[in-house]
């Protein structure tokens, strides 16, 4: 029984002076109530003797039933669901603009199904879910503008049975509702106790959508150094690459609360403080920051062998030129330096960095000298490993990698369809148009000209440029390519925009700029998110033919090989004449693409190539 109101009302009626409601009769409305609603207006009876009116009586009391008989209607408590709040899509990202819903109510939610598209500040990116439900109410709808990170935008369920439940549900405040906390903006200004001057605590922002932890590969700024707007405070790795997180604000670094190389750091996690003048970095020296940051899990060590190390022979000791002690542990240098070493074959173990905390830059790699080789004779000793096998830790990237791997295996009905294509018409082209563009020191490769005849091949077949959306086949009108590129962190997919309209020159570029900046780690999300064809080339390996797994949603990827020489027939005094012949596969989604679509946008796909002015037209 509750016995307190917030505030009584006056009774409205003007014949009665003064009555009120009494507490006494609130109690015996609330008797025997039980869960979580709030009541904020009830009509109850004045309790003055002459007066028959009701009165307005605001409670503000918490009650526990799942029922509340209120003015003849009664009210259930809802079944089990989750408010779904408009996430930080990009590390810049204040707002959102709902640009369209994927999904209608009632509709089944795969894990990793995109919900909607979000326009951000950078590019329209499609929210994906993160687990299986059904779409039980959109609160936000199309076309809804400056929504603030951690509105509440939709309603999920787990059970289809559970939907009808939400038809009439309303959110009181959608887009003027306060945002929650968002992972991708630094908290504001404050002071946590007395002992500490005003400060601001940097938290791990989503650098990716699908993002849900972060690894700190390198801080670029040390305690005690002055932070502008636009400086890259840190490196981090994300599920999709490793990117540079730049500082929003200005002020000097007073703290690092995360060291390098802390894995599995979730969203949202301090990881340093800031203060607005110099003068205050010294009070944070003893500062902790309680996170909660799981280590990573320990490898099992596995029994050793015993591995009996073989024996050198002594010989005298020869003078030789001293040569600079090989680095152990984690080599600093720059995305350009281990470029040019990597074309040297320099050993960076053998390079003495010059820049800040030993980095190795390109003056040390252009200057460097190798030690002279020993005397004949002397062997120097072997390093033996120790044990049978060596266990590397799974990075976020080779995880996500290995994820959608497999739930495109799992998933998609794959198959494939191979075909030969004379090439010599493309390579007399590229020689020819090299030669035009050699003062725009521009070199087209084959690649290119894939790239280019992928997408005029899917215009003309539009049902392999489509995605596969659970309750719909969407048809791409535009081209967007994804390149599949080799990097020392695992393989990603940088894509080349409106392929169909750009020239191949703009596409040599493109793919250029794009590879590097994926080798570097510097992709940004909109560079590599979306696409709606696919391209895999392991012709420079040598690789004759393979298979390719589709990069979902997409229905198609090309797998293209290497060209060779063959012997072909001719109509000539020979009777045979040598070409050269490229393979390519088409793996095709089942659900899609039929096995004879697939065949006509290889049929287009070999006309182009085989024909390449016809690009022109």
């Amino acid at each position: 029984m509750f016995r307190s109101v917030r505030k009584l009302q006056s009774c409205v009626r003007p014949s009665c002076h003064g009555g009120v409601v009494s507490s006494v009769g609130l109690s015996f409305w609330f008797r025997g109530l039980h869960a979580s609603c709030t009541i904020s207006r009830l009509r109850v009876q004045c309790v003055t003797p002459r007066c028959s009116s009701n009165s307005l009586v605001r409670t503000g009391l918490k009650l526990q039933s799942p029922w509340l008989n209120v003015g003849g209607r009664r009210w259930y408590s809802l079944p089990p669901h989750e408010k779904v709040a408009l996430p930080a899509l990009s590390p810049t990202m204040q707002t959102g603009t709902i640009a369209r819903w994927e999904k209608k109510e009632g509709d089944k939610i795969n894990e990793g199904d995109i919900i909607a598209e979000v326009e951000t500040d950078k590019a329209t990116v499609g929210f994906e879910s993160l687990e299986e439900c059904y779409l039980a109410k959109i609160l936000v709808s199309e076309g809804t503008r400056d929504l603030p990170l951690g509105s509440i935008i939709c309603i999920t369920v787990d059970k289809p049975e559970d939907v009808d439940a939400f038809k009439n549900y309303k959110l009181d405040s959608v887009a003027g509702a306060p945002a929650a906390p968002s992972p991708t903006a630094a908290s504001s200004l404050h002071t946590p106790g007395s002992s500490y001057p005003p400060h601001m605590k940097i938290t791990l922002p989503a650098l990716s959508p699908t993002m849900t932890v972060g690894t700190v590969q390198r801080w670029e700024k040390k305690v005690g150094e002055k932070l502008n707007e636009g400086d890259l405070l840190a490196e981090i790795e994300t599920d999709k690459a490793t990117i540079g997180f730049e500082v929003q604000e200005e002020g000097y670094l007073a703290k690092i609360l995360v060291s390098e190389g802390t894995r599995d750091v979730p969203l949202g996690a301090p990881l340093c403080i800031l203060v607005e003048r110099e003068s205050d970095i010294a009070a944070f020296a003893d500062y902790k920051e309680m996170v909660d940051i799981k280590p990573a899990p320990a490898v099992p060590t596995p029994p050793q062998v015993a591995v009996v190390p073989p024996t050198v022979a002594q010989a005298a000791p020869t003078p030789a030129a001293s040569a600079p002690p090989e680095q152990t542990g984690r080599i600093f240098i720059s995305p350009l330096a281990k470029k040019l070493a990597a074309e040297k074959g320099i050993d960076l173990r053998q390079v003495k960095g010059t820049g800040p905390e030993g980095r190795i830059t390109k003056k040390d790699i252009e200057s460097f000298v190798p030690a002279p080789v020993a005397e004949a004779g002397i062997s120097p000793p072997v390093a033996v490993p120790t044990g049978t096998f060596t266990d590397i830790p799974i990075s976020n990237i080779r995880r996500v990698i290995a994820q959608r791997l497999v739930q495109s295996k799992q998933t998609i009905p794959h198959y494939c369809l191979t075909i030969d294509i004379h090439m010599g018409a493309v390579l007399q082209m590229r020689e020819e148009l090299n030669e035009v563009l050699k003062s725009e020191n521009i070199k087209l490769s084959v690649n290119d000209f894939i790239i280019k005849a992928s997408a005029l091949a899917c215009l003309k077949v539009p049902e392999a440029n489509s995605s596969w959306m659970d309750t719909a086949i969407r048809q791409h009108h535009v081209v967007d390519v994804s390149v599949a590129v080799s990097t020392d962190a695992g393989l990603i997919t940088p894509i080349v925009f409106n392929a169909h309209v750009k020239g191949l020159a703009t596409i040599s570029k493109d793919v250029f700029a794009l590879a590097t900046k994926a080798r570097e780690g510097k992709l940004q999300p909109q560079e590599y998110q979306g696409g709606t064809f696919t391209i895999s080339n392991l012709g420079m390996y040598g690789i004759k033919n393979f298979s390719a797994i589709i990069n979902p949603p997409q229905a198609c990827i090309l797998a293209v090989g290497s060209s060779e020489e063959r012997l072909i027939p001719a109509d000539n005094e020979k009777g045979f004449d040598v070409a050269s012949i490229m393979q390519v596969t088409l793996s095709s989604d089942h659900r899609v693409v039929d096995g004879a679509v697939g065949a006509q946008w290889l049929s287009e796909f070999r006309k182009l190539l085989e024909r390449p002015n016809t690009m022109l037209l």
